[in-house]
């Protein structure tokens, strides 16, 4: 009887050349990445070198006194803790200030990021060839810190709300409108073609067949930014924007004597990031079940 011989299983691992060829790759780019992290460590410390070289006093004498000015305003709030209730009603004018220069300062700066958006896609946009200056324009929105348009605006409106709502507003719509546009380049096409073969216009187009797909995105983000929206409008306070960061300033130069109103501003803004943080999850929450039901 003739014995049938079979050949091994072929081995699963690659030919030594190969593996080798790949070990010599994983290597080199292991060496590159320890060569970019040593290179960024270096420029680090000189960083911190040159900085505190440079600084009226030296980060490092300093570092015993961090907790000195937090352990002084906490010491007086508690001392005088019987006046931070009436403190917080006192300065609740102010934080409903600051709430709404965050909400208009959003609702404008939405509408515009809505519009930047959709004449900023590719396949949406209302002029293809100025495609481009529309998101050079939001580029230059977002450039612009907040603090620098207010500057800005104060000097030529005088202080009050209406500069800090402006400049809000203006980057607020280069930032949302960045976001709304990557969510519209992934919109179905099929509802605005179907919508051209029967004559819409651009409008009909973008307000039957493309927002209705986004909407949950958009709202999801413009919900999100009004959060930051609220924090960016209590820090234009220190400029003379008004608000309750205004307050918070003013509490702050006059020092010791005022430390409880700092405490019971910092415990308002704090309860009401908290809670619109919450409202907005929830909201969020529910368009993203919603859509994907």
């Amino acid at each position: 009887m003739t014995e049938i011989v079979l050949d091994p299983a072929p081995s699963d691992r690659p030919p030594p050349r190969l593996e080798g060829e790949y070990l010599r790759l994983v290597q080199q780019r292991r060496l590159y990445s320890f060569a970019l992290l040593a290179i960024f460590l270096l420029l680090l410390v000189s960083g911190f070198i040159a900085a505190d070289a440079r600084n009226a006093g030296g980060f490092w004498d300093g570092l015993d006194h961090l907790g000195d000015f937090p352990a002084e305003v906490l010491s007086e709030a508690w001392a005088n803790r019987a006046r931070i209730p009436g403190l917080l009603i006192a300065f609740l004018p102010s934080l409903v200030e600051t709430v709404n220069i965050a909400a208009v300062s959003t609702l404008l700066g939405a509408i515009a990021a809505v519009l930047l958006a959709l004449l900023s896609t590719r396949g949406l946009a209302r002029w293809p060839r100025l495609t481009t200056v529309f998101r050079r324009s939001m580029d230059a929105f977002r450039a612009l810190p907040e603090v620098v348009i207010a500057l800005v605006l104060i000097y030529i409106l005088g202080g009050g709300p209406v500069p800090a709502m402006i400049a809000i507003a203006f980057h607020t719509a280069g930032a949302l409108g960045k976001l709304f546009s990557e969510v519209a380049e992934n919109a179905d096409l099929k509802p605005v073609e179907g919508l051209t073969s029967v004559g819409a216009t651009w409008g009909q187009k973008m307000w039957l067949g493309v927002i209705p797909q986004v909407a949950p995105d958009w709202l999801s983000y413009a919900l999100q930014r009004f959060e930051i929206n609220i924090r960016a409008s209590a820090i234009l306070g220190f400029v003379g924007s008004g608000g309750i960061g205004y307050d918070l300033k003013v509490a702050m130069q006059w020092g010791q004597g005022k430390y409880d109103q700092v405490v019971a501003i910092f415990l308002l803004l704090f309860v009401t990031i908290v809670i619109v943080d919450q409202i907005s999850s929830h909201y969020r929450n529910l368009l993203v079940k919603g859509r994907a039901q």
